[in-house]
């Protein structure tokens, strides 16, 4: 993998929303090898959508939502199309429902058990 330049996509989306974005990356072939995605529950200052989803943190003393990060690794090629899926998927009908970050990586190793 070192010689092909890795990006990772970082999105954070409502909870709800969230089955939506990963069929339709599965779909467009990112859960498969050379892509890698991990889904992570974080408490987050997105707007509710509703009251169901408000929740309010002592150790931040604030509001927070429980929100979804996504992090897929893929390849640069493919950077584009996957913020393309994630918007496309992840709207709410908010004018903010979320956001998505783009961090280019140094290097990517797989574990291998040959070592």
């Amino acid at each position: 993998m070192k010689d092909v330049k890795m990006t990772e996509v970082k999105a954070f989306v409502h909870r709800n929303r969230v089955a939506d974005v990963v069929h339709a990356l599965s779909t467009a072939g990112y859960c498969t090898a050379g892509c890698n995605l991990s889904i992570i529950d974080v408490k987050g200052t997105l707007r509710a959508l509703d009251n169901q989803e408000r929740d309010y943190s002592l150790e931040v003393a604030e509001e927070v939502v429980t929100e979804v990060k996504l992090e897929l690794v893929c390849p640069e090629a493919m950077v584009d199309e996957a913020v393309r899926v994630i918007r496309a998927n992840a709207r709410t009908g908010q004018p903010n429902a979320g956001w998505v970050y783009i961090s280019e990586l140094s290097a990517a190793y797989p574990i291998d058990d040959s070592a």
